[in-house]
């Protein structure tokens, strides 16, 4: 006769069952700290926005867009701390990050946040003119550009912080327009929670904010992939 072993299943099926909550609260866990600590690092730009009107405070706005780019990194750093260390500690991972990459940050905001006023300005003049209908895609393009050059200078400072500020930017610059369609699709995620932080910036900031931050972080490592991990790359 075979034996019986009718508590073999029901013990497997717990297991994997706990297994799953775990990971469910989890994942819970590292969205809500992780938008929690967004809110924090970007307190400054967030209370402008909600308290002024940005024609009129947009000097403001400026320089506290530049505060609030280390707490971008200090996400990206949280989410490489989950992915590849599988750690839990949001809010320590966080501010780490953000103390370790403060400097790399705040100069990557500052050239982007000058770039954005400098190009605003130029098609503000251009408008209307017969060069601004030649000029001014142009100086969108270069505009998308310098945003996606800083991003993935962020995320490779992240996942390579040996690496050469010099080195990073040149690959930087030059994968995220060699790897266009990747580019698009980080641009469309920036796009999407920007539009959301508009219509309803409670769902964005409590829910939305982490993921598709996390959804822009594994995108931009794919780009840096061929520097990051070159003979994967290769293979």
């Amino acid at each position: 006769m075979r034996p019986v072993n009718g508590g073999a299943r029901p013990a497997r099926q717990a297991r994997v069952s706990a297994e799953m909550w775990s990971t469910l609260f989890g994942l819970a866990y590292l969205v809500m700290m992780t938008n929690l600590m967004l809110i924090v690092g970007t307190l400054p730009l967030l209370a402008l926005l909600i308290t002024t009107d940005p024609r009129r405070s947009w000097p403001a706005l400026a320089l506290a867009a530049v505060i609030a780019a280390p707490a971008l990194t200090a996400a990206f750093s949280v989410f490489h701390a989950h992915q590849v260390e599988r750690s839990s500690q949001v809010a320590i991972q966080f501010w780490r990050g953000w103390r370790r990459h403060l400097w790399r940050s705040l100069a990557a905001g500052a050239v982007v946040v000058a770039g954005a006023v400098m190009i605003g300005a130029d098609l503000v003049f251009l408008a209307g003119s017969a060069a601004g209908a030649i000029l001014s895609p142009v100086l969108v393009i270069t505009f998308v550009v310098m945003v996606v050059t800083a991003l993935l200078v962020l995320v490779a400072g992240v996942e390579r912080p040996d690496a050469r500020l010099r080195d990073v930017i040149k690959a930087s610059a030059y994968l995220g327009v060699r790897r266009w369609h990747l580019t698009l699709f980080t641009l469309g995620v920036l796009l999407a929670l920007g539009l959301l932080l508009t219509v309803s910036p409670a769902i964005a900031l409590g829910v939305a904010a982490a993921p598709l931050l996390y959804a822009v972080w594994g995108n931009c490592r794919y780009t840096l992939r061929p520097v990051l991990h070159p003979v994967a790359a290769v293979s």
